[in-house]
């Protein structure tokens, strides 16, 4: 062999080691022997006690995602057993995990990109090929390593992960200083990522309010329980701007939500609630702990039928008294956010059709404000009077996540609607419209510029988004 050979021999050799070293670093545990045991055994016990006094929901939804909280396992480790007991038995892959940083101050986002983490019950792979896919330094997400050096929100998930999932890799995130452009290109490309996996599920790490008196941390607690709940982002961002509630995982969660709305999440699902004053009957100072889900749950025949006679009831209600209907709702789907759309048709003409493209409030709230907009104040029609009741169809759509549409070939006609944005016009078509009119894809976009106020060609350089509805006739 020539020295050559031999030289580019050895540089392989060395190359391949350093690789190999790279992609085998280890990030070694930073909170075992104080928020959980750094034993195995002791640890491995621990958990297993957990899991075995927590229960698993016999909810009928599909679970997207978790809340779990991250303080140390004497005070949080039996409330985080109720979200991780929802993961046994499941095919999962690869897990997300989301936390805010605690020690760390910096802009954006930082993704831990390479190697393992470590806990006394062994190592977990860091899915490399998505965690490189989120970085980006244009949107402030870059592989900061110093952010995981002290960190526990997201290293105290792991043990209960070890215990419940085989075989599973993690990207963990951790959010600094959010700006709109880390937000929206996380979101984003976690939701593109995630709709092609269906075994990849997301774990928002957080706690609840902080060193309250029992009773002023439970009212805080329930409002940001109720919350996520109802899939509110709005409302908890008005919470911790106000401080009327709290959440150290405040980012974590919002950006979890907002992967989960995208990937079709409507509703959030309570499994436990308590506070360190359960643990150390100390009710001076708590700190509030809750375990969640963040699901998909389609409407039942019982619920379609409720809208329905919630909107004709509004209608009626209006039409006939100029009275606002009010109902006090127990559903936990209905009181979920919803983007909602009613239309009302006479002997099968349009009669009135208002809506609202992103879920500002409760379905069922949305449903009665919409249903008396399109009675009375659809600009297209006068106001509905007291005959024309008898003759009105009522038709609901409740529309999922909007998505960018960057391909218009990628439009199916009868199952997407279509909402364009150009300047400071706008304009949305639902899924059943071309199909009723018997548009091809062409024909829809040149509709939908109109229906903007835009020349019929003004798709070609504008926004446009795609989106699926739920149709209740």
């Amino acid at each position: 062999m020539s020295l050559r050979k031999i030289f580019l021999t050895a540089v392989c050799l060395l190359l391949t080691s350093f690789l190999i070293e790279c992609s085998g670093e280890i990030k070694e545990p930073s909170v075992a022997g104080t928020f959980y045991p750094a034993q195995k055994d002791t640890l491995k016990k621990m958990v297993d006690d957990f899991l075995s006094k927590a229960s698993r929901s016999s909810y009928s939804g599909k679970l997207i995602a978790l809340v779990s909280p991250h303080a140390g396992y004497k005070f949080s480790g039996q409330v985080a057993a109720y979200s991780y007991k929802q993961f046994e038995g499941r095919d999962i892959k690869t897990v997300i995990l989301i936390g805010s940083s605690h020690y760390k101050n910096f802009s954006g986002i930082s993704v831990y990109a390479k190697g393992s983490m470590r806990t006394p019950l062994g190592d977990v792979k860091v899915n490399e090929k998505i965690a490189r896919a989120l970085l980006n330094e244009n949107a402030d997400i870059r592989f900061y390593r110093d952010a995981f050096e002290r960190e526990h929100s997201l290293e105290v998930q792991l043990p209960f992960l070890q215990k419940v999932v085989k075989d599973f890799t993690i990207v963990p995130i951790l959010t600094g200083t959010l700006t709109k452009k880390s937000f929206e290109y996380l979101t984003e490309r976690l939701i593109e990522i995630l709709r092609e996996d269906e075994k990849t599920i997301i774990v928002a790490s957080t706690d609840l309010s902080h060193f309250h008196d029992y009773n002023t941390a439970m009212t805080m607690d329930r409002k940001m329980i109720d919350a996520i709940e109802r899939m509110s982002i709005g409302d908890i961002e008005g919470y911790l701007m106000s401080r009327d509630a709290e959440m150290c995982g405040g980012y974590a969660v919002i950006i979890t939500m907002a992967v989960a709305r995208g990937l079709g999440a409507n509703n959030g699902l309570l499994y436990k609630y308590a506070n360190s004053g359960d643990i150390t009957n100390d009710r001076d100072r708590v700190v509030g702990y809750a375990a969640m889900g963040l699901y998909k749950t389609a409407l039942t025949k019982e619920d379609k039928n409720e809208l329905l006679s919630l909107a004709r009831r509004a209608i009626v209600d209006y039409v006939m008294n100029k009275k606002i209907l009010e109902i006090e709702m127990k559903n936990p789907r209905l009181k979920a956010n919803g983007a909602v759309f009613v239309t009302i048709k006479k002997n099968g003409n349009l009669r009135g059709c208002i809506g609202n493209i992103h879920p500002v409030k409760p379905l069922y709230q949305a449903v009665i404000s919409n249903a008396i907009s399109a009675s009375s104040r659809d600009p297209r029609f006068l106001p509905m009077n007291k005959e024309e009741l008898k003759d009105m169809d009522i038709e609901i759509s409740i529309l999922s996540a909007i998505e960018p549409l960057k391909d218009t070939r990628r439009i199916e006609i009868g199952t997407h609607g279509l909402y364009i944005v150009k300047e400071q016009r706008s304009g949305l078509l639902l899924p059943q419209v071309a199909k009723e009119h018997g548009w091809d894809r062409d024909m829809f976009l040149e509709q939908l510029c109109m229906k903007a106020g835009l020349p019929k060609d003004a798709w070609r350089n504008a926004k446009l988004y795609r989106f699926s509805a739920e149709i209740i006739p």
